[in-house]
């Protein structure tokens, strides 16, 4: 798994480094890999390090000694280094003469940083670090805002929080991020913002993460697979109660995400049966919850109403001693009646989007998204997937785990139909609920990904059919 370290956790591990290696000697394994990233993105932006012109914006500090080192390493390269000081008094003592011995310059007047910039092929930001906080100080926005350069973050985008990825006004919005040590939760949360993320070790030895991603490989290797034994009982057999008359849409997304999830059986139950049966013959349909039949995990709520009949049938789901995933207008039913759920001995995932999760715990998932999950898990005892472009899912007592899915194509209505057919076949398969989550997750995003681009679309997302479509292609794709 790939993970993710808070500030403080990040600083505990600096502390213990120091006393094992010479002082200095962490920041310069720091700022060697900065420059060295640096060096490889002019090489493919320009065709070439010497001769190339790259700008340095320090604040004070740490971070700000990391860029200074930096460039004195890229000025050894022949690359002419401009540091704009935006806390001259404060800038990084040995870092700066580094830069002046290179025969690096140096500006410090911010009022002049738009001029001493012009032309540069790159600037590195390196105005605040893990400790900073808020967005950046009136002079840092106005440079940044006047820039139209690519930006190379050191450590993280300044004014973006670096344990939640909140930003809460003017911040660096950078096209690589290089990552001094260890990723830090902003990486995943706030990717937009940090464009490619570079990992550079520095010696660092850290704890067990709080916050963690499923690698691709993980997921593929992990995916259920028929073995010579197997026969469609033991493959896995998926309940689904979803969509209505008004909405057979919903029935017919979910159970078709649990079919393309390689589920060896899928029964419906509700009265979208005919819409079902005429996409996927296979799929035993039956009108009412008792006439189903013996199922490994059930799915409910896509479309399925929030009428007394509805709750109803819920409740009869959630008594039974089966994996069940709660979505959409389930969510609705437990948000008036939690405590339908609480106490349950088997497993159960809430799949919320933000405005779900609103009204599930009577307040807004806010910017520490990871904590707001964090907590609905252990307070309920439930699997909490937070839908977003960084969807986080929790399960009490175990890391949060994070699916940054590189894009916003399954924003769309239906998608999260989908979503929770594939979660379904997973647990059905006897998938622990957080990976299952997680997984589905990755190759729900993935199957977006492959779309759009087979759809050739721009920044428009597509719609939750062709996602639907390219499940398998997108598990075949993880399983390579």
């Amino acid at each position: 798994m790939s993970s993710y370290y808070t500030a403080d956790e990040v600083r505990a591990a600096e502390a213990e480094l120091f006393t094992r290696v010479p002082a200095g000697e962490p920041m310069r394994r720091a700022a060697y890999g900065l420059a060295t990233i640096v060096a490889a993105e002019l090489r493919s932006r320009s065709g070439g390090v010497a001769g190339r012109k790259v700008g340095l914006l320090v604040g004070s500090g740490d971070n700000g000694g990391d860029a200074l080192w930096a460039g004195s390493m890229l000025r050894r390269r022949g690359v002419a280094v401009t540091a704009v000081l935006l806390k001259p008094e404060r800038a990084h003592a040995a870092g700066l003469t580094a830069l002046r011995r290179a025969g690096g310059r140096i500006c410090t007047d911010p009022a002049a940083a738009l001029v001493e910039l012009s032309g540069a092929d790159l600037v590195v930001d390196g105005i605040v670090g893990i400790s900073g906080r808020g967005s950046l100080r009136p002079d840092a926005a106005r440079i940044v805002a006047g820039l139209a350069v690519p930006m190379i973050a050191a450590d993280l985008p300044s004014g973006v929080d670096p344990d939640t990825g909140a930003v809460d006004g003017p911040a660096v919005r950078a096209a690589v991020t290089v990552a001094f040590g260890a990723r830090k939760p902003v990486h995943a949360l706030a990717a937009p913002w940090c464009g490619r993320i570079e990992l550079v070790p520095i010696g660092l030895q850290l704890p067990t993460p709080d916050l963690a991603a499923l690698e691709p490989a993980a997921v593929g290797g992990g995916w259920p697979v028929p073995g010579p034994d197997d026969d469609k009982y033991t493959q896995g057999v998926v309940g689904v109660h979803a969509g209505s008359e008004t909405y057979p849409g919903a029935a017919v997304l979910c159970t078709g995400a649990a079919v393309a999830a390689t589920s060896g059986m899928v029964r419906y139950a509700g009265t979208a049966g005919p819409a079902v049966l005429a996409q996927y013959p296979e799929v035993i349909a039956t009108p009412d919850l008792a006439a189903t039949g013996r199922v490994q995990s059930w799915i409910f709520g896509p479309g399925s109403g929030t009428d007394r009949s509805a709750r109803d049938r819920l409740a009869e789901i959630l008594a039974t001693d089966l994996p069940v995933v709660v979505d959409a207008d389930g969510l609705t039913l437990l948000a008036q009646e939690p405590e339908l759920v609480r106490g349950r001995r088997a497993a159960t995932v809430l799949t919320p989007h933000a405005g779900e999760f609103t009204r599930l715990t009577g307040r807004e998932p806010g910017p520490d998204r990871v904590a707001a999950v964090r907590e609905l898990a252990e307070t309920w005892q439930v699997t909490v997937l937070l839908k977003g472009r960084a969807t986080l899912i929790a399960e009490p007592g175990r890391p949060v785990l994070v699916n940054e899915a590189g894009g916003s194509w399954a924003a769309t209505a239906g998608a999260g139909d989908v979503l929770s057919g594939v979660i379904g076949a997973l647990l059905a398969a006897g998938r622990q609920p957080g990976w299952a989550a997680a997984a589905a997750a990755r190759v729900h995003a993935t199957a977006a990904d492959i779309a759009a681009h087979h759809l050739g679309s721009g920044a428009a997302p597509i719609s939750a059919g062709p996602l639907l479509r390219h499940l398998p292609q997108a598990i075949a794709h993880l399983r390579a």
